[in-house]
């Protein structure tokens, strides 16, 4: 797995999604906790929690948090945010590779959003990360995730895409565009970023960020083979609509089964 989510684009990652519907995505979670689970869920587990922007609005409801995150700077934005918020419960953040981390304890549901899973790009790193959700789910914990929709993908395909996001004395420029491996099920997307402050770029960065897309019947096999039964597989956010050849992103929601 590539090193991303560097100092310069963790900085600017919670201007850059601004736009993305966080509370709505919180709210849609707890309705799955309600139609999934077995009325017991108040321990999460976020895993790739990044700025924490599900953890927080989740703790905001009382649900007790704990997130993991690989990236120091987006970890140390996640603690400054949550410590300012008013949480109804105190979250906590621990720094780890979701392939491997092992924090020792057992929770009622476990979270991979924003694509979290697709950055495992090797078959290897998919079972280790879905490994690593089990181990920390009680029996009948919920698994939450969503993933890019291969056939969606495939259909699409990458393209380049301009996203200018005003700030206070100036402008962020991103540039993104992507490059499709088909064969291994992989999109390569080159990020290029500037900070544009009074007129002048203060800040540029390039980042690559190569993301895994999935099929229905294989995720159906890696979550088997990791003792999870897949309960819905939707797209995302209307997870109420089965995926289509136009549904770039899918929500699974899966059940832990047997034991670990």
């Amino acid at each position: 797995m590539n090193d991303v989510f560097g100092s310069a684009y963790s900085h600017a990652y919670d201007a850059l999604y601004r736009d993305k519907d966080y509370l709505a995505e919180c709210a849609l979670i707890t309705s799955l906790f309600q139609k999934y689970g077995d009325g017991r869920v108040e321990r999460i587990l976020d895993q790739g929690c990044g700025t924490g922007n599900h953890a927080i609005p989740l703790a905001q409801q009382g649900y007790q948090v704990v997130g993991v995150e690989r990236s120091a700077t987006m970890l140390a934005h996640a603690r400054d945010k949550a410590a300012t918020a008013a949480t109804k419960t105190p979250v906590v953040f621990h720094q780890g590779d979701i392939r491997s981390v092992d924090l020792g304890q057992r929770f009622d549901a476990v979270l991979m959003m924003f694509a979290v899973l697709g950055y495992q790009e090797e078959n290897s790193d998919v079972r280790a990360a879905l490994r690593t959700a089990r181990r920390h789910l009680r029996p009948e914990g919920l698994f939450i995730f969503d993933v890019w929709y291969g056939p969606a993908v495939l259909r699409e395909r990458p393209s380049q895409r301009i996203k200018v996001i005003p700030t206070a004395d100036g402008k962020i420029l991103r540039v993104a565009s992507g490059q499709l491996d088909s064969l291994r099920q992989l999109c390569t997307v080159n990020y290029l970023l500037w900070q544009i402050s009074k007129g002048q770029c203060v800040a540029e960065t390039q980042e690559s960020h190569t993301m895994r897309f999935f099929f229905p019947r294989e995720l159906e096999l890696f979550l088997q083979g990791e003792h999870f039964e897949l309960l819905r597989l939707g797209a995302f956010p209307e997870i109420h609509r089965d995926p289509d050849d136009t549904t770039w992103n899918i929500l699974a929601v899966a059940r832990a089964t047997g034991k670990t």
